[in-house]
Order: C-alpha cells, then sequence, then structure tokens
C-alpha cells in the first residue's frame, strides 16, 4: 500500500506567491535568474563586425543542425542580425569573465575597435571567434521569430569546433560563476 502525499495547495507553503509578480520586472528578471546558463558572445562579421554577450543561447536539433539566441529589440545586435546573413556564437571558458563583460559594456566602441581588447580569429564566415571560448558556432540566419521585447533567431550550423577540457563560464542568479564538480561516489 502506497500513501500519496498532496501538493499543497497554491498560494501556500515555500510557492505562496506562485503565479504573482509576473508584471514586476525585477522580480521576474531575478526570478528567471534561478535558471543557471552558459555565457556567450554573438559575432557578426563584415564592414562593421559587432558583438554582443548573451546568455539566451541553446540548442533546438540535431537535424537540421539549429541553434537559437535572442536578442533585445533595444540592441544594436538587433539591427546588425537583421541585416546579416551569418554570426557566430563562441561559449565562453571559466576564465573569460572579462570578456563576457565587456561585450554586455554598452558604452564598448563600435566596430571593429571593440574587438581590440580580445584576442580572437576571424571564422569562416567572416565573424570573429574569441580565443580561449569552449565552443565556437558559426551558422547561417534561419529563422527569426518575434519574442515580445526580444527577437528569437534561429541559426543553422555551418561549422562548429570544441576546446573539451575547458570549464565553461556560468551566469546563475546576476552572478559569473564556475561549475564545481561534485562527483559522488555510489551504486548506481
Amino acid at each position: 500500500m502506497s500513501t500519496a502525499v498532496a501538493s499543497p495547495p497554491v498560494g501556500t507553503g515555500a510557492h505562496a506567491d506562485v503565479g504573482a509578480g509576473v508584471d514586476d520586472t525585477a522580480r521576474l528578471r531575478r526570478v528567471f535568474g534561478a535558471f543557471a546558463t552558459g555565457v556567450t558572445v554573438v559575432t557578426v562579421g563584415g564592414a562593421s563586425p559587432r558583438g554582443m554577450t548573451a546568455n539566451s543561447f541553446t540548442s533546438v536539433s540535431l537535424d537540421p543542425a539549429l541553434v537559437l539566441l535572442c536578442v533585445g529589440k533595444d540592441a544594436v545586435m538587433h539591427r546588425v542580425l537583421a541585416e546579416a546573413d551569418t554570426f557566430a556564437v563562441s561559449v565562453l571558458g571559466a576564465e573569460q569573465e572579462d570578456v563576457a563583460r565587456h561585450f554586455a559594456d554598452r558604452s564598448r566602441p563600435m566596430g571593429a575597435r571593440q574587438f581590440d581588447t580580445v584576442d580572437w580569429l576571424p571564422g569562416a564566415s567572416g565573424a570573429p571567434l574569441l580565443t580561449g571560448a569552449v565552443a565556437h558556432f558559426e551558422c547561417a540566419k534561419w529563422r527569426a521569430y518575434d519574442g515580445g521585447d526580444h527577437t528569437v533567431h534561429m541559426g543553422r550550423v555551418l561549422s562548429l569546433a570544441e576546446l573539451p577540457d575547458r570549464e565553461p563560464l556560468v551566469f546563475h542568479r546576476g552572478r559569473f560563476r564556475r561549475l564545481a564538480d561534485r562527483t559522488h561516489g555510489g551504486a548506481e
């Protein structure tokens, strides 16, 4: 005989505020921050290259190989991506917090000068690939969708590379962090 444990009713217990506060953008940002993400820099090449730190990046499909990223409609990168045919994504390593902060700083120089303080290599698409990254993806634009105050950009992966021995940079609860390897022994 098993005993069922009832969930507490909505509005009581540890999650008393479920459903409340979705119009409070500061609170919404804080609660979204409970989900740990990797940190990337999205880049576009061409006559006026651009980079932008983004943690809204994920894989979508293996066949075809697709990724997505979300870019705020008020970001310079929003306009740049709208005009580009290709883009690249560098997944930052744990030692690259300064790179993440640089490309998140809205006061950084425009064009190629913003890449003067970081090490990079030109990708096949012409987009800068950041040296020291855990992985690189070069993508062709595939689709774009309205996402409220952001646009959801999907890219078809054209090429990829990885440095499997590098630890990724992680963003959680408004802070950059590192992974902690806490392997536990025991039966599986």
